[in-house]
Order: structure tokens, then C-alpha cells, then sequence
């Protein structure tokens, strides 16, 4: 069960806290003004987090890549050609004026 503790209040009693977290696995929402800012929380969970953090951000990055893989096989080279093309042309106007 998550503690919370203002941090004011954890300058007075970390070793206290700092013990629970590190022997018991007890994490802590740290507060300034009564909002969460930070978390207090053991190290094997911090890596844990690290580690999902990383394994999701490199499935989301293989799931567009792949939607995009899908998407572009749909345009030839000639047709993505062409579109740049007109891109180019939209974004710099003429010399004549």
C-alpha cells in the first residue's frame, strides 16, 4: 500500500521512510502542497518500471512502423514522386510575379 508524505514532513522522518521503502517495499507519493510530485519507491521496482518502459515504447515503435509499412505499400514510387513534387511547388512559389 502506497504511504504519502508531504515533503517537509519526509525531511523529518527519512531514515524512517528510506527503511520502509528499501526493507519493506513500501512505496511513497511525495506531496508539495498537497500534489503528488514524486515517488519514493525500491529499487528492484524502479528497474522493473525502467524495463516495461522500454519493452512498451519499442512495441508501440514496431506497431507504427508496421502500420506505416502497410500504409506506404499502397503508393508507388512514382506516386510518392509526384506528391513531393507538388508539395514543393505548393510550399515555394513561382519566381514569376
Amino acid at each position: 500500500m502506497n504511504k504519502i508524505i508531504g515533503v517537509t514532513d519526509l525531511q523529518r522522518k527519512f531514515k524512517k521512510a528510506f527503511d520502509e521503502v528499501a526493507e519493506e517495499h513500501v512505496p511513497y507519493i511525495l506531496t508539495r502542497g498537497s500534489r503528488p510530485e514524486a515517488a519514493l519507491i525500491p529499487y528492484d521496482l524502479y528497474l522493473k518500471y525502467l524495463r516495461a518502459d522500454e519493452e512498451g515504447v519499442l512495441k508501440r515503435f514496431d506497431e507504427v512502423s508496421a502500420r506505416m509499412a502497410g500504409e506506404n505499400a499502397k503508393y508507388s514510387a512514382e506516386d510518392i514522386d509526384r506528391d513531393v513534387k507538388a508539395a514543393r511547388k505548393a510550399v515555394r512559389p513561382s519566381k514569376r510575379r
